[in-house]
This record gives C-alpha cells, sequence and structure tokens, in this order.
C-alpha cells in the first residue's frame, strides 16, 4: 500500500466570525502538489480571511488546517521555511536598493538561491542598484515576487499579484509563475481577473459568504453552466423591448437586461443569433451594438451569484 500523497493544502471546516460578521463558514479545500489553485470571489467573499488562516497569520475559531503535511500549531518554523509570500500591497522600504532587499529577504532562510539569481529570475537586472522607491508599479509587483521566491519554497501564495499593472506587466508575471509551475512547486492565487484565472490555473474554487460554492477545472464550471455562448445588445425602440419572446428564441437559455443592456446565454450560437435578429427587427429594435463571446469564468460567478465579481 502506498501513502496517499501530500497535499500541498488542506483545510477540512473552517470558521471564523468576527464581531459582526463570519467571514469563512464551514470551508473545505484541498490543494494539489504542483498546480496553480486560484481562489475567487467579490470583496467580502471570505477569500483573504481564509488565505491568512493558511498563511499563519490569524487564528481559526474552529476547523483543520494542514499546509505540506504540517500544522501551525506545532511546525511554524518548518512551515515559514518552506512558504512564499507575496501580498497585494507589500510594503517595502524605498530607501533600499533592489539587492539589498532582495538579500535582506534570502537572510530570512536557511536555504535558497542568491539575491542576484533571484533579481535575474524577475527581470530586474538593470535596475538592481536602483532605490526601490524608483521603481514603476510593475517593477515593484516583480521585487516582491522576489522576495517571495528567495527562500525556495515549495508553496507560494500571490494575493491579487497583478491589480493595477499594465497588460505588459502583468503577462510577465504570468511568464515567471509558469516557470515556478513547471519546476513543480504549487501556487494558491487570489484574483479578480477571470482571464487571469483561466490563463494560471488548473483549478479554481469560487468563493461566496465565506463558502465554496464552485469547485473544479475552468472548462469544467463553464461546462456546468450548459452555456457555450454570451449575446450582449443594446438598441433603440419605439416601445419597450418584449423580452420574453427574446427568451422563446431557440437556444437561448436565460435572459437579463440591466441598464439599456441586453445579455443572453446561447447554447447554438449560429441558431440564436438570426432569430434574435429576425425578432428584433419586428419589434422595431435598431441595434446600436451587438457582442458576442464563449462563455468565461465572469459567466460562471455571474450565474452562481447573480453579480460580477468585481462588484463591492
Amino acid at each position: 500500500m502506498h501513502a496517499p500523497p501530500v497535499a500541498a493544502l488542506r483545510v477540512r471546516n473552517l470558521r471564523k466570525s468576527y464581531k459582526d460578521v463570519t467571514a469563512v463558514d464551514g470551508l473545505d479545500l484541498e490543494v494539489r502538489t504542483s498546480e496553480c489553485f486560484g481562489l475567487l470571489g467579490p470583496n467580502g467573499a471570505g477569500k483573504t480571511t481564509t488565505i491568512e488562516i493558511c498563511e499563519g497569520l490569524t487564528q481559526p475559531d474552529s476547523g483543520e488546517v494542514e499546509v505540506l503535511g504540517l500544522r501551525w500549531s506545532s511546525d511554524a518554523g518548518r512551515l515559514r521555511q518552506r512558504l512564499g509570500i507575496q501580498l497585494q500591497d507589500t510594503q517595502l522600504s524605498e530607501k533600499l536598493t533592489v539587492l539589498e532587499t532582495v538579500r535582506l529577504f534570502r537572510s530570512f532562510f536557511h536555504q535558497g538561491p542568491d539575491a542576484s539569481t533571484v533579481i535575474g529570475q524577475v527581470q530586474l537586472d538593470e535596475k538592481q542598484h536602483a532605490r526601490v522607491g524608483a521603481l514603476s508599479g510593475g517593477q515593484k509587483q516583480r521585487l516582491a515576487l522576489a522576495c517571495a521566491l528567495v527562500g525556495d519554497p515549495d508553496l507560494l501564495f500571490l494575493d491579487e499579484p497583478t491589480t493595477g499593472l499594465d497588460p505588459q506587466a502583468r503577462r510577465q508575471l504570468w511568464d515567471l509563475i509558469d516557470q515556478f509551475k513547471l519546476a513543480g512547486k504549487s501556487i494558491i492565487l487570489t484574483t479578480h481577473y477571470m482571464d487571469e484565472a483561466q490563463r494560471l490555473c488548473e483549478r479554481v474554487a469560487i468563493i461566496d459568504h465565506g463558502r465554496v460554492i464552485a469547485l473544479g477545472t475552468p472548462r469544467e464550471l463553464i461546462a456546468s453552466i450548459g452555456v457555450r455562448h454570451l449575446v450582449e445588445f443594446t438598441g433603440h425602440a419605439a416601445g419597450e423591448l418584449d423580452v420574453s419572446t427574446v427568451q422563446r428564441i431557440d437556444g437561448v437559455r436565460d435572459v437579463h437586461s440591466e441598464n439599456g443592456t441586453v445579455r443572453l446565454q446561447v447554447t447554438e450560437l449560429h441558431r440564436a443569433v438570426p432569430a434574435l435578429l429576425e425578432e428584433l427587427g419586428r419589434q422595431g429594435v435598431a441595434l446600436t451594438e451587438l457582442r458576442t463571446h464563449s462563455a468565461t469564468l465572469e459567466d460562471v460567478f455571474v450565474a452562481l451569484t447573480g453579480r460580477h465579481l468585481r462588484d463591492e
């Protein structure tokens, strides 16, 4: 009999309440070794509290947390040597240089690459003697990632790592994350960007009100809502649009109207769009915009919660 592999993270029936809110409400999670696992949810869903408990920064009220087969109650010292953490907004001394900053973080760990090697990994070679205060936002995020990688961690926590970055800087960070995965390491990623989760994560969990409401690969979650395409349109009409007739179009699963935009969940795009155009013409609707796209994780989230991921 072979022993079951040690998961990167196991969480069972985790609970955490504050004075006026239950932040985590019986949450279960398991993150496999060598995968990038995404935690998705709106602000207030409980994902930050969950991550802080897993990182050993916050005590749970109840439940079990096992990180790399170890527990914070008995193995805190060993765990700190094996984890890398990049916060959404890492505060670093602006008077230190890049090299001095990474060397400082390297001194906290028993093993790991030298500072110059990690600086090269995050493509900051030309900035290693520049002061942190002189770096751009994207360069600071790469420096924060270097500080998380310098101990050669087995598990990397990334909390909103690309928030506020321009598209080029985001993709550079994605490449660095891909390199980390190829080395057989595990990543737990929180993000508000659906394209990021689909691009980087083998599996994702959607959290709302402190519970996991959906779990699977991005493809599995998208398939679970039974919709392959989304159609959105705006237009002008002499009278009010009769949504009920649009709802009866063959291949249309659901219709939602908000702020002048009508959104359709569609199974067969090639049939639904011509029928939709015919119906809008019959109702005298003059289209001002028509968009179609394949279903995404954002659409899964809207279908499950009735709101967009970035809603407060």
